[in-house]
């Protein structure tokens, strides 16, 4: 019964389909769950967007909720199209199966961010702190960076012997480099010697402020394998760590900052991408 059931609807032309397939209360309720959903990114994004953060990890949110919100709209339509025929309710089931095997791969990489990393009371003796840039606007550090900069000034003043060295070149639509607004927010606000600063303003990557730092730490006595501290986000942390091992930079010690709740999932999704490119480019 059921098997002939579903072959009616397989063959079935458009406008012959019963509407109680279409309009069941299973079928209610995934609608109203991929609406909730769809609303849920297309809010994310769209806060996101309106305070200037345009990248993969926002945009994705943006693309899955407009795709949900246009597919729990046309919803009827959809079913309608997918019990028209064998191969679109195959095309159906595919995309939907394909589409949960990513989301576990993203939530198996996150678990695997969690553990990266240690607090600044961990850290055991360094010479140098090393704080990777992550964004400015109008002159002041974005929330994921003043993070960044409080977890080493609490590290800076646990390890006062510690050199600190600030990464980062002039963000887009500024006039100040990183590295000067950074040094600038841990005098202030941190009370760091300017002595105790070195400032590295003319990367434009992870991978240049590791490189570009180097030879300032040289400068001052510090080689490639002297225990020195990496401050970044937590997400961050593994790909950073990665880049420095292929620099030969062997005496790194991982410190983690934690991520501002409001990006925090964009950010970790965004790391996603970044780790999926630098693995496909081969730069880890």
């Amino acid at each position: 019964m059921v098997v002939a059931q579903a072959a009616m609807y397989l063959k079935a032309p458009l406008a012959t389909l019963p509407t109680s397939s279409i309009a069941s209360p299973a079928q209610r309720v995934q609608r109203i769950l991929l609406s909730l959903v769809s609303a849920v990114l297309l809010l994310d994004a769209g806060v996101l967007m309106a305070l200037r953060h345009f990248n993969v990890g926002v945009t994705v949110p943006a693309v899955l909720g407009t795709a949900g919100a246009l597919l729990a709209w046309q919803w009827p339509l959809v079913q309608r199209w997918r019990l028209s025929r064998r191969s679109h309710a195959r095309l159906w089931n595919w995309g939907w199966a394909l589409l949960a095997l990513w989301v576990l791969s993203v939530l198996l990489f996150w678990s695997r961010l969690l553990g990266t990393g240690v607090q600044p009371e961990q850290v055991p003796p360094v010479a140098a702190i090393v704080v990777l840039g992550s964004g400015t606007q109008n002159g002041q550090p974005r929330p994921v960076l003043v993070e960044r900069l409080d977890t080493a000034a609490q590290l800076a003043h646990l390890q006062p012997s510690a050199l600190i060295a600030v990464c980062g070149g002039v963000d887009w639509g500024e006039t100040e480099s990183e590295a000067t607004v950074m040094a600038r927010y841990l005098m202030e606000h941190h009370g760091i010697a300017a002595e105790r600063l070195l400032l590295e303003g003319q990367s434009t990557s992870t991978e240049l402020n590791l490189q570009l730092s180097r030879p300032l730490l040289q400068a001052r006595g510090i080689d490639a394998t002297a225990p020195t501290a990496m401050v970044s986000s937590d997400f961050h942390l593994m790909r950073a760590m990665a880049m420095a091992q292929q620099q030969g930079l062997t005496g790194m010690v991982p410190v983690a900052a934690a991520t501002p709740l409001a990006t925090r999932y964009n950010a970790w999704l965004r790391e996603y991408f970044a780790m999926l490119s630098s693995w496909v480019l081969g730069e880890l």
